[in-house]
């Protein structure tokens, strides 16, 4: 492996662990601040960096010369990915701890996975399959303390149900991504949803929460903003870079194996830095669904690797 290739994927593990202890930095966050408040806080920092990135590439002017229906696509995008994202992310986190949410990292690829081939009719094979039931069932065992029901005998309360809001709501936004991404890059497009949807957040704190909320930000604890800060421009701008250098340098699926450290890092900062129990359901709901996404990934490699099949009739050359 050359030095070029060796940083590629030690960035991606950067990543991972960046977006792995993204949980408890909004843990801290969601203890601290009204939650619309600080989205838009984190997603105005984050919108700032990417804005300034996207001038140094020099593809700024792309976003003035956008077709009204590609700006109503990030729109959308930026509705479901970012204010719908943000808030159940940091409700969630207000009553879960933040090892356990990370678990619903384990269910974005695979729901992903499944509504991709029911609207887009992508393939699938028995290793995606398999990958598909051990991820889901080892994310929602986590997530339920333990148990398979989630009714009233579970673990899994409200905050739990927030954190499948989550999962659709990440879903969406990439679905609605990969339409928008059709005809603008993935720099343009973070930029912009991102912008866009803090915006939203902001009017949506002032509406609900009131100018109170902000002016109560002067009292919050130097500790929960640095959180905020590290949560804006680490697991936002600079975990973004990473990963898509990652895509440029060795492909989408192999960027997107990294995703299965996600709850391993999760867990582990979480427990490092807010003393939370890691629990024995958590540790085996954990490992099944590390273990699905890896085999989803290596279902994914393998498709990747057949070669097309022929049309009828056509011949080799050469």
């Amino acid at each position: 492996m050359n030095s070029a290739k060796y940083s590629t994927h030690l960035g991606l593990i950067g990543m991972a662990a960046l977006w792995g202890a993204s949980w408890p930095w909004g843990r801290v966050v969601a203890q601290a601040m009204p939650p619309l408040a600080a989205a838009s806080l984190r997603f105005l920092l984050a919108s700032a960096v990417l804005l300034l990135w996207l001038g140094h590439s020099g593809r700024m002017g792309r976003l003035w010369h956008l077709a009204w229906r590609q700006w109503l696509g990030l729109a959308a995008a930026s509705a479901v990915g970012v204010l719908g994202y943000s808030l159940f992310f940091l409700l969630a986190l207000k009553t879960v701890p933040a090892g356990k949410a990370a678990m619903v990292v384990a269910l974005n690829p695979v729901l992903t996975m499944l509504f991709a081939v029911l609207l887009f009719r992508e393939r699938i094979n028995l290793p995606i399959f398999l990958g598909l039931g051990l991820a889901v069932g080892g994310a929602l065992y986590a997530l339920s303390g333990g148990h398979w029901s989630w009714g009233p005998g579970s673990a899994a309360g409200a905050g739990e149900w927030l954190l499948l809001g989550c999962a659709a709501c990440w879903v969406g936004y990439t679905l609605l991504g990969r339409l928008v991404l059709t005809s603008i890059d993935p720099l343009s497009t973070t930029a912009a949803t991102a912008s866009m949807g803090a915006l939203l957040l902001l009017v949506a704190s002032l509406l609900v929460e009131g100018p109170a909320a902000w002016a109560g930000l002067v009292h919050v604890r130097a500790e929960v903003w640095l959180s905020l800060v590290a949560l804006a421009l680490g697991a936002t701008a600079l975990a973004y870079a990473w990963y898509l250098k990652g895509v440029q340098e060795l492909g989408a699926g192999a960027a997107a194996a990294y995703m299965s450290l996600v709850p391993l890092f999760g867990m582990l900062l979480s427990s490092l830095w807010l003393a939370e129990p890691v629990t024995a359901s958590l540790l085996r709901g954990g490992g099944a669904a590390i273990a699905g996404m890896l085999l989803m990934n290596a279902g994914r490699m393998r498709l990747a690797q057949r070669p097309k099949r022929m049309a009828p009739g056509s011949a080799r050359t050469g």
